[in-house]
Parts: C-alpha cells; structure tokens; sequence
C-alpha cells in the first residue's frame, strides 16, 4: 500500500492506494495530503540505449537498458534501432525479443520495438548513419516475425512510402514522420494516409517557416500526437511552449543513448561514436546525437517551463501509452498495472514499481 496525493485520471486524489501486480484500489483519506506525489509510471517510446550499452548491440542489450531506465521511474519503453544494414537490424530485434516476451526482474517492460530507421531521407540523417533503403512491407514483415514493431519512422516524400503507409497502419503499427526533407503537403498527405505521429517534433526534419511550413509545419497545423526531447537542448523552451499549444496530445521521449547514466567520453550510437559532454551527446561534428536524458529529469523539465506535475505527467505516461494503444498502463486506475513512481519534494523518484515490483533505485 501507498499512500499520498495520487495523480488519477480525473486529478489528484489524496487517499492510499492498494496493489499487487495491478492496481487493486484507490481509497480517499483527506489525512495522506501531507504525503508525496504518486504519479503513473513513464512510458518512453523512444530509447536507444543507457548505462554505456546500446540496443543496436543486440544479445542482452534491452534487459540492460530497461533496468538502467527503470530506476528513473520509465515503467515501460520501446526499444529503438538505429539506421543500419538489415542484417545489423535484425540482430537488434532478435536481442530484444526475449525481454518483450518475459521482462527480466528489475527492469521496465519493453512494449516493443520503435524502428527509427532505415527508412528515412538522405538529406535528413540527423545522427543516423548513412545507410538508408527504401520502405519495404515484406522487409517489415520478416522483421515484425523476429519482434513486435510498434512504431516506425519514415520519410514521406520518398517515392512509394506514402502508398505504404496505411499497409502498415494495417499491421498494427504507428507510423510517425521523422528524419525528412519533405514539404508540408508531403506531411498532410502522410496524414491523410494513416500517419499518426510525428519523430522528435523539429528536429530531423524540415522547419516550420512562415513561405515554407514543412513537416514541422503539418505538425503544428494537423497532429494529434507528436514526440519531443525535453532536455531543453533539443528543442528551446518557447519552441516547446509553441508545440503545447498547437498539439493536443504533445508527449515527451527522451532519444536516450548509451550516454545516459554515464560519465563524459565516447560511447557507441549503432555504428556510429557519439561522445558525451556538459550533458548533451554529440557526434564528433558537433550535432546532437540523441540524449542522455531519462523521464524523470524530462519532468523536472516540463515543470521548470511552466508545466504543472499533473500535465507533465501526463505527457510522460498517459498520453503516450494511449497513442501506443497501452490503456492499461500510464495511468492509476484499479485494474491498471501497477506502473507506479513516488516523487520526493524535488520531483525526484523515492520509489518506483514495475507491474507491482519494487525497483531497486
């Protein structure tokens, strides 16, 4: 049992809170007002690796990540490839397979797979290398036999994806636009095709301008959902204030990398070497190249702009665990799984539980 003003989907209710494995009750007690913040526990669709271990190596790999992120209160995740030959990819896959089959004790549940590339644009590599194909639904296919694609990036403007897009809409998967030099009509089209989301809103694709809106621009104009990085490294403070109020269901992601929990110096980002420091990850031209943010600090974030903990909360766990179709997690609710993270008076986790299990932080 918990007890402490508890983040309910209506607000806070200050009571006790009762659990196994799932949320059994929530039982008002004007008395535990006095006590910390209970907040569903994080739901991060996009990590690529933590605690100098990256998804892209494979093997145990996704075990390690989810327990280095589940001690920063992320409750379940989806592990997230990098650009890379097939071959690279399919390794990635099949190394996080066993662990979305049976989460491993002490870590998050991996939902899934975020398969941010190959199929993104030339032009807007970003950090990824450049070893980009073009969309292939039979390639998908065979990938999706080795682990569960939940999300997948691409680049509309490349010939064939947008006739591609409601064909894997109709595999179960949630198709965001990213990595891309397309024009905003690429990006309302996309829409219009089935497109639900948007990868790491303004960066890794063409720039909302008042002439030329471009992708961010259909973001802005049309999305329901769309990720962004709150370490205010990515994405200025006014810039993410502007998004709030354009998209309804804004949530954060942290593009965390090997780099997160870790000292400065040089860690792998999939094939290519990403170095840490003063908090940023960076190729060696000097780009940013993911994060080494987890949820926890994306919170403390999303307040330090002006959030209240209640929205921000629900921009880490309820609303990307209902764009992921999850109505059984990022939220408190008896029947929910018990995904839970208590905050200390600096917003900071004092407890986390994973489907009832109590993390070692």
């Amino acid at each position: 049992m918990l007890a402490g003003r508890i983040l309910a989907p209506d607000g806070w209710i200050a009571g006790r809170l009762t659990f196994g494995r799932r949320i059994e009750a929530i039982e008002a007690d004007p008395a535990a007002a006095a006590g910390p913040l209970i907040v569903p526990g994080f739901v991060d669709l996009h990590v690529h690796g933590a605690a100098g271990v990256d998804i892209m190596q494979g093997g145990g790999a996704g075990a390690k990540v989810a327990r280095a992120h589940a001690r920063h209160g992320t409750t379940s995740m989806l592990g997230t490839t990098m650009t890379a030959h097939p071959d690279a990819i399919e390794r990635a896959l099949a190394g996080l397979a066993p662990c979305i089959a049976e989460r491993p004790q002490g870590a998050a549940r991996m939902l899934g797979v975020h398969l941010e590339g190959p199929f993104i644009s030339p032009h807007k590599l970003g950090a990824q290398p450049p070893e980009t194909l073009p969309a292939s639904l039979d390639l998908v296919r065979a990938w999706q036999l080795l682990a569960p694609v939940r999300v997948l990036t691409l680049a509309p403007e490349i010939p064939g994806h947008l006739d591609l897009i409601p064909q894997l809409a109709a595999l179960g998967i949630r198709v965001q636009l990213g990595h891309s030099a397309g024009t905003y009509d690429d990006g309302v089209v996309a829409l219009n095709a089935g497109a639900a989301g948007f990868t790491h809103l303004f960066n890794g694709m063409s720039g909302f301008a008042h002439r030329a809106p471009g992708i961010a621009g259909a973001a802005l104009a049309h999305a329901e959902y769309a990720e962004i990085i709150p370490d205010l490294e990515h994405v200025a403070p006014g810039a993410i204030h502007a998004a709030l109020r354009a998209i309804p269901k804004l949530y954060g992601v942290t593009d965390a990398t090997a780099a997160t929990g870790m000292p400065d110096g040089e860690y792998a980002l999939g094939s290519q070497r990403v170095y840490k420091c003063l908090g940023c990850v960076r190729l060696a031209t000097g780009s940013l190249a993911g994060s080494a943010l987890t949820m926890d600090q994306a919170l403390r974030n999303f307040v330090a702009i002006g959030l209240s903990v209640a929205d921000a909360s629900r921009r880490l766990s309820q609303y990307p665990a209902n764009y992921l179709g999850e109505r059984e997690r990022g939220r408190i609710t008896p029947g929910a799984w018990a995904d839970l993270v208590v905050l200390d008076a600096e917003l900071r986790p004092s407890a986390v539980y994973v489907e009832g299990e109590p993390i070692v932080l």
